[in-house]
C-alpha cells in the first residue's frame, strides 16, 4: 500500500479505530473503559435487583403486614414499580447534564445516588416500628433508586460505544450489557446464601437487610474505578466545538421522535421477560407452588447463566450479523417461549423450572445484548445520552414496571397460562417496533 493510501485510510478512521490498532495507551484505555462500564452497571443493577428480590420475598410482610397476602404482594410490587416511573425522569435529568457537561461526571453522581439509596433501605425500620411512615420512606428510597438507574445505563453504554472502533462497538457494548446479569447473579446469590444459613425468623427479621447494606462497600469500589476513566472522544469533539444541545430532551423530541418511541417499544419485551421470569416467578413459585425459597433462589442463579450467555452471544455477533436482525430473532424466540414458561413452572420440578426461567432469560439476553450499541447508534452525539437513556427507560415503564402487577392479577383471575400469553404479546409488540427501525451497525457516530 502506498504512503498516500495509508494516510488516507488513517485519516478516514476515527480516533477509537486508530487507538485500537496501535495499542499502547489507546488499547489500555479501551480495556479500562470496558471494565469501568461493566463494574458500574453491575453494581447499580445489583442494587436495583436486591429490591426486586426482597419485594418478592419479604417486603410485603415487613412493610404491609395489615393487608391480606394478595394485596400485600401487590403493594410490595407497587413500591417496586415506582422506580420504573422514576427512571425516565432520571434519563431526562442525567441525560441533560450528560449531553452538556460530559458522560463521566454524570455517571459518578448516578452511582452515588443509586448506592446510597439502596443502602438506606437496609437501615429503614419496618411497619412495626415506624407505622405508615415506613412504606412511605421505602417508596421514596425506591424512587431515588429509579432516578439513579435512569441515568446509569445510557452513560455506561455511551462510554463503551463512543470509545470503541466502529467495527467492534457491539463487542465493547457487551460489557455494560453484562452488568445486569452479574448484578442479578450477585443479588440473588447473597439472598440465596442468607436463606440457606438463616432460619426463616432471622431472615425476615434482619437477614434480608444485609444485601442492601453491602451497597456501602460497592459504592466505594465503583467510584474508585469510574474516577480513573476519561471522557469519550466523540463527546469531547462536540463540546470543544460548542455544539452541545441547550435542552437535549427537547431536541430529542424534535429531531428523533420516531426513533425514541419505536426504540422504547423494542425494549418492552426485554423488560417484560426479565421481571416476569425473575421477580414475579420467584413470588409465584414460592407463594403459589410452595417451592422452598432457597431452592428457587438457587434455580434463579442457574437461570442467570442463560441470560449472560444470550447477552454476550448476541452483543458480540451483532458486529457481523447486525443489531436489528438479532433483536428480531430474540423477539421471535420470546413470543414462543412465553407460551412454554408457565407450563414448565407448573410442573414444580426444579430442573424444568430452571429450564423455563433460563430459556426466558436467554431470549431476553438475545434482545438485550445488541441494544447496548443499537440504541446509542440511533441518536446523534448532541442528544445521544438523553435519547438512548429515555428510550431504554420508557421501555422499562411499559415492560418492567407493570409486568409483575399485571402477572399477579392475570394469574389470580385466569390462571398462569394467561401470563404466558401476556409475555408473548409484549414480544410481538417489540418485534413490530424494531421492524420499523433501520440497521445501524455501519453508522458513523456524528
Amino acid at each position: 500500500m502506498t504512503s498516500e493510501a495509508t494516510s488516507a485510510q488513517t485519516s478516514a478512521e476515527g480516533p477509537a479505530e486508530r487507538s485500537a490498532k496501535t495499542g499502547g495507551d489507546g488499547g489500555e484505555s479501551l480495556r479500562r473503559v470496558a471494565v469501568a462500564s461493566f463494574i458500574g452497571t453491575a453494581i447499580e443493577f445489583y442494587d436495583f435487583y436486591c429490591y426486586g428480590t426482597a419485594a418478592a420475598l419479604v417486603l410485603n410482610q415487613a412493610f404491609f403486614p395489615t393487608l391480606d397476602p394478595v394485596n400485600a404482594t401487590l403493594a410490595s410490587f407497587s413500591t417496586y414499580a415506582v422506580a420504573f416511573a422514576a427512571r425516565p425522569l432520571g434519563s431526562v435529568l442525567f441525560g441533560h447534564f450528560g449531553d452538556r457537561v460530559g458522560r463521566k461526571s454524570v455517571l459518578v453522581v448516578s452511582l452515588l445516588l443509586m448506592g446510597l439509596s439502596t443502602a438506606c433501605v437496609g437501615l429503614l425500620p419496618g411497619y412495626g416500628t415506624w407505622g405508615i411512615w415506613a412504606p412511605v420512606v421505602l417508596t421514596l428510597l425506591r424512587f431515588l433508586q429509579g432516578i439513579g438507574l435512569g441515568g446509569e445505563w445510557g452513560g455506561a453504554a455511551l462510554l463503551a460505544v463512543e470509545h470503541a472502533p466502529r467495527s467492534r462497538r457491539g463487542l465493547y457494548a457487551a460489557f455494560p450489557q453484562l452488568g445486569p446479569s452479574v448484578g442479578f447473579f450477585a443479588a440473588t446469590g447473597v439472598f440465596w446464601l442468607l436463606s440457606s444459613v438463616l432460619d426463616d425468623a432471622a431472615f425476615r427479621s434482619w437477614g434480608w437487610r444485609v444485601p442492601f447494606l453491602v451497597s456501602f462497600l460497592l459504592v466505594g469500589v465503583g467510584l474508585f474505578v469510574r474516577l480513573k476513566i476519561s471522557e469519550t472522544p466523540v463527546f469531547t469533539k462536540v463540546r470543544d466545538a460548542q455544539e452541545a444541545a441547550r435542552v437535549p430532551v427537547v431536541d430529542v423530541l424534535r429531531t428523533h421522535p420516531r426513533e425514541l418511541l419505536l426504540a422504547a417499544g423494542g425494549m418492552i419485551v426485554a423488560y417484560g421477560l426479565f421481571y416476569t421470569a425473575t421477580t414475579y416467578c420467584l413470588a409465584y413459585a414460592t407463594g403459589t407452588l410452595g417451592i422452598a425459597r432457597s431452592t428457587m433462589l438457587g434455580l434463579s442463579l442457574v437461570a442467570c447463566l442463560f441470560l449472560a450467555a444470550g447477552t454476550w452471544l448476541a452483543a458480540t455477533r451483532s458486529d457481523a450479523a447486525g443489531r436489528r436482525r438479532l433483536i428480531l430473532a430474540g423477539s421471535v424466540l420470546a413470543a414462543g417461549w412465553g407460551l412454554v414458561l408457565f407450563p414448565l413452572l407448573d410442573t414444580a420440578q426444579p430442573v424444568l423450572i430452571a429450564l423455563g426461567v433460563g430459556g426466558a432469560l436467554f431470549c431476553m439476553g438475545v434482545v438485550y445484548g445488541p441494544m447496548g450499541a443499537y440504541l446509542p447508534e440511533l441518536f446523534s452525539t448532541r442528544v445521544r445520552y438523553s435519547g438512548a437513556s429515555l428510550a431504554y427507560n420508557l421501555g422499562g415503564v411499559l415492560g418492567g414496571a407493570v409486568a409483575p402487577l399485571v402477572a399477579t392479577r392475570l394469574q389470580s383471575a385466569f390462571g398462569s397460562a394467561s401470563v404466558g400469553w401476556y409475555l408473548s404479546a409484549m414480544a410481538v409488540l417489540s418485534l413490530l417496533c424494531v421492524l420499523a427501525l433501520p440497521e445501524t451497525r455501519a453508522r458513523e457516530l456524528t
